[in-house]
Parts: structure tokens; sequence; C-alpha cells
């Protein structure tokens, strides 16, 4: 959902259906532009679209961040600063994230896929700053984009899905809750797409969910109609998983880019922005940050659009009000 998938239109849309909005803090502002003032430019575009949303709803908005975010420091209190109460942080181990949201109120939120790291993330911030998280994003290996599992690992999901790591990292904070004497909710990610999916992931001890792939295919949602109509035309064999330039596999839609990856036709790359880390540009054979702009755009050829693992299952395009309709009925029912 990140590069403009996921902005104000689509935030502020969730957050007035009561639900959690979230904007995604990479690749806003004028592109251009960023080229030579990549820091700056970023935190202006992200003030902008905090203050765009916040303009639209009165409801919750939160702001995901990548822990590989060359500006990630300088982003998240600024995020702050315009009012964000809610971080969620992914791709990194947040070992130093109260230090940059000291509020107690600022809601800290850091996804994970294990319970290992569930554990390490509470004790180190329970020995540094006297603190736990206010919740975690437990994401399985059917969500879409980067992943937090091995190649060796996806091929086995069975092994891994949320139905066998959700009950291993509620076991994992318990003693955390128990210290500071309150619970940390556990919002499972990945392959969640009814509201029966819902139903019984809460009776298994979440505390809500987190879906992506669904709110793509809205009207609200910020990408460009052939962006919408690719997840409406995908099939599941056209789902694949990709080795990204940041070293970790993710899950998209196969297209004429994937496929002349696949080829080993060279692609022509620069890097204008520098603004992963852990991109490695020496072997890279595409710049991420312009395929997903390109897809965002309506470049679906040979552009980057990832996705979750039940996106053959799409089939019409709804607004935000009536898809969160339907998943709480579904919810009721079951």
């Amino acid at each position: 959902m990140g590069v403009r998938v996921s902005i104000a239109g689509l935030a502020s849309a969730v957050a007035n259906q009561g639900a959690i909005g979230t904007i995604s803090s990479i690749g806003l502002g004028d592109f251009e532009d960023a080229k030579n003032d990549y820091e700056n430019v970023s935190r202006e575009a992200l003030e902008n679209e905090i203050g765009k949303a916040r303009a639209l709803t009165d409801g919750i908005l939160a702001v995901n961040f990548m822990g590989v975010l060359s500006n990630v420091e300088d982003l998240i209190p600024a995020a702050i600063r315009a009012g964000i109460m809610v971080i969620i942080f992914g791709a990194g181990i947040p070992t130093k994230l109260p230090a940059l949201a000291p509020d107690p109120e600022v809601n800290l939120v850091p996804i994970i896929s294990s319970a290992r790291v569930a554990e390490l993330i509470s004790r180190t911030w329970d020995r540094r700053f006297d603190r736990i998280p206010d919740a975690f994003i437990l994401e399985g290996p059917l969500a879409g984009g980067h992943l937090g599992f091995t190649l060796e690992q996806l091929d086995n999901v069975d092994d891994f899905s949320l139905e066998v790591l959700l009950p291993q990292v509620l076991e994992a904070v318990k003693p955390f809750e128990d210290k500071h004497g309150r619970s940390i909710p556990i919002i499972v990610a990945g392959g969640i797409y009814t509201g029966g999916d819902i139903a019984r992931m809460m009776e298994m001890g979440a505390s809500g969910v987190q879906m992506g792939t669904r709110f793509v295919v809205t009207e609200e949602c910020d990408v460009s109609q052939e962006f919408k109509q690719r997840f409406l035309d995908a099939t599941k064999e056209d789902i694949v998983i990709i080795k990204s330039p940041v070293g970790l596999p993710g899950r998209a839609i196969r297209n004429k880019l994937l496929q002349d990856l696949e080829a080993g036709v060279k692609i022509k790359l620069n890097c204008p922005y520098q603004c992963l880390t852990a991109c490695k540009i020496a072997t890279a054979r595409y710049c991420i940050a312009k395929a997903l702009t390109d897809s965002w755009a309506g470049d679906v050829d040979d552009g980057l659009m990832f996705c979750g693992s039940n996106v053959f299952r799409v089939d019409t395009i709804l607004t935000v009000k009536e898809l969160i309709d339907e998943l709480m009925g579904e919810l009721a029912e079951a």
C-alpha cells in the first residue's frame, strides 16, 4: 500500500467509517524536486498529505513508516508534530522508536512476523524506555508487498500461518502485559478477506485486523484506474513472489516488467533519491521506487504492483463504506 496507494483520499475515507485510516509515508512529493532535496521535499509532502486527510475526516489516522527509509528519523517526528497519534513501523526492528516518539499518548505499533521479534521489541523497550508497544501488527505470509519471511518459509506457508503465529505471539507478550498492567492488542494481517476471516482471528485472540488488497479496488483509493483494473483482472496464476532490490521477498502481480526481469532483459537503472538504506544498488536490476510510482500513475506494464494472496478474488470496485459495511455484516453474522 506504499508509494501513494494509501494516502489522504483512501485513509480519510477509511477513518470516516470508524476504522483507522493509514497514510503511507514513502514516495510523496514532487519527483523532480526530490532529486535535489529529498529529505525536505519528503517531509513537507508528508505534512501536506496529513493536512489533506485531516481536512476530510475527524476519525483516527495513522502513518506507516518503513524502517529502511533513509529519512525515517526525520519523518516520524514530523508526522507527530502534524497531529498523528498512531505510528506504524515495519521493514525493520524499531529498537529506537520510543526515543523518536517519547510522548506516551502517541501509539507505537510495530509490524512483526514472529513471536521472537515481538518478544525482542517488548524486552528492549521495557529495559531501555520502561515502555511496551501499544499494539503489534502481526503480518503473515499471505500479505502483499515486502514480506518478513524467507523464500523457504514462503514455500511452506502453512507452517507460518496466522493460525500458527498468533497463539505464539499472544504467549510472548503476556509477561510484558502482566508487568505493565495493560494489554498489547495484536492486529493480524495477510490473507484477511471476509468478515468471517475477521471473526475467526478474533476468536483466536486477535484484537482486530489490517487489510490492504481489498481497499485498493475502492473508489477512494488514490491509484490509477489502470492499477485497479489490473487487480480486477488478476488470476491466481498471476500472483508471484519476487526478490526486491531491498533484499526481501515480495508478493506482486506478474506483468511485462517482471517477465522482462525473468528473461534477463537489462533495464536502465539510476538512483535519484537514495530513499532506502537497504536497497542493494550495486546489484539491483531496477529501481523499486520508480517501478511502484509508475504503476500508481497507470503504467501497469512497466511498473510494479504489489498485492495480497487473495487479489484473484477481487471482482468489483466498491466505495469504502460499502466494503466496510459488507465486512461488518459478515462479521456480525459469523
